[in-house]
């Protein structure tokens, strides 16, 4: 009842300083609206920045050799960089593959569940890998077996491709064989070529080389038995836990004094990979921090502006109503009050714009849609910073004798 019998006093105070009550209120509605946003794209930023690619991310690198020398015989090149690998002490296994997960370069196709229907095509990474590959990567197997040797197809790169089995992530699965996606083993899908692809195996997860990449392509990956001979060879090399950096520095010296003119390069963890590719995520959350931080500190010195400018102008009057037998809990509840109409409107504009401005950026830029307890935890938590803001300069003014408020030149 209190409260409803102050609001006329405090709706003419404040028609008295429209200006000052208007410009918090924007900024009020401008913090919520540019903050909100910011947590949303932060938050996406970070799902994929610690999404997992299905590997045994902790204990794997690869190291790309570059033959140059056309007199090699690039399948016995292999076959003896292979077999010097895998013999190494802590090395659990080795693979050679076309592309890493994370790594930001690979290849990918369009695959469908009947030849020759453009329209039922799903696009999915392609891993063309050996036999060793589903264990160098550490990916768990849901359903089916992993390749053998005698599935594996080797060939020139003049020659077309002739592996016909396939291994699948459990996302591509379930996206060809909506809700059947652990019976798919046995089933076959067709290439963009029309080529038939029976699928005998189903893996936990895989991610595309492009985990920044749309949603619909990030998860549906394949694996194709299909090695192509020559002498320009990407290795995927999985060590025992802890053994990784020593390897990856033995491994390269260890292909490097096998000669064969060659040139090693990009010799990476599958964490320094990660981290390469999410640089500019990484930055983008951290500059987005920074604004936020300075928004909320900038807000809050506004209020407290305002504040302390709307009580030094009415200490005389806040004197008088002391004097008249007003206790300090009124005078703080008066002011409290008026403080939270201005935040209480400026969060309702800041609402508004806030959905506004993220349906903008849903539709211009691909990012999700913000989550529906998003705005009103921010309206919830502005309104207490507006509170907390006025706080001080509110209690500093009821703190003050009524005879020196009224004497006051204020």
């Amino acid at each position: 009842m209190a409260g409803s019998l102050e609001l006329g006093p405090i709706s003419r105070a404040l028609m008295r300083n429209k200006l000052g009550v208007v410009l918090i209120a924007l900024q009020m509605a401008f913090t919520m609206t540019v903050i909100v946003n910011a947590v949303d794209i932060i938050h996406d930023r970070t799902l994929k920045v610690n999404s997992p690619t299905g590997m045994d991310e902790a204990n794997i690198f690869s190291i790309r050799s570059f033959g140059f020398d056309s007199s090699i015989n690039a399948q016995v090149l292999i076959d003896e960089d292979l077999d010097m690998m895998r013999q190494l002490p802590g090395v659990a296994d080795v693979s050679r593959v076309n592309a890493v997960p994370a790594s930001g370069s690979g290849s990918s196709s369009g695959y469908a569940i009947e030849p020759g229907r453009r329209e039922l095509t799903v696009s999915a990474a392609q891993y063309s890998v050996d036999e060793h590959a589903l264990n160098t990567m550490g990916l768990t197997l849901l359903a089916g077996r992993n390749f053998t040797a005698e599935d594996v197809r080797h060939r020139d790169a003049s020659e077309p491709r002739i592996a016909d089995q396939i291994i699948v992530s459990l996302a591509l699965a379930e996206e060809m064989f909506p809700g059947e996606a652990l019976e798919a083993v046995g089933r076959t899908i067709y290439s963009a070529d029309d080529k038939p692809l029976r699928i005998i195996g189903i893996v936990e997860k895989l991610q595309s080389p492009w985990p920044n990449a749309t949603d619909w392509i990030v998860e549906r990956s394949l694996m194709i038995p299909d090695v192509v001979i020559e002498t320009n060879s990407l290795y995927l090399v999985r060590t025992l836990p802890g053994q990784r950096d020593a390897l990856m520095t033995e491994v390269e010296e260890r292909l490097a004094a096998a000669g064969h003119d060659r040139i090693l390069m990009n010799n990476k963890s599958v964490d320094q990979m990660r981290t390469e590719l999410y640089r500019l995520d990484t930055a983008m959350a951290r500059v987005l921090y920074i604004v936020i931080a300075t928004l909320i500190f900038i807000t809050a010195l506004g209020i407290i502006g305002l504040a302390v400018f709307s009580i030094n102008k009415r200490r005389k009057q806040i004197g008088t109503r002391r004097a008249l037998g007003a206790t300090r809990g009124g005078i703080l509840r008066y002011l409290l009050l008026e403080n939270f109409l201005i935040s209480a409107a400026g969060v309702l504009l800041g609402a508004m714009l806030t959905i506004g401005f993220n349906i903008f950026l849903v539709r211009s830029f691909d990012i999700p849609r913000l989550d529906w307890y998003y705005v009103p935890l921010a309206m919830l938590v502005l309104l207490l910073l507006g509170q907390l803001a006025a706080m001080g300069p509110a209690l500093t003014a009821v703190r003050v004798p009524p005879a020196r408020a009224i004497t006051s030149s204020h």
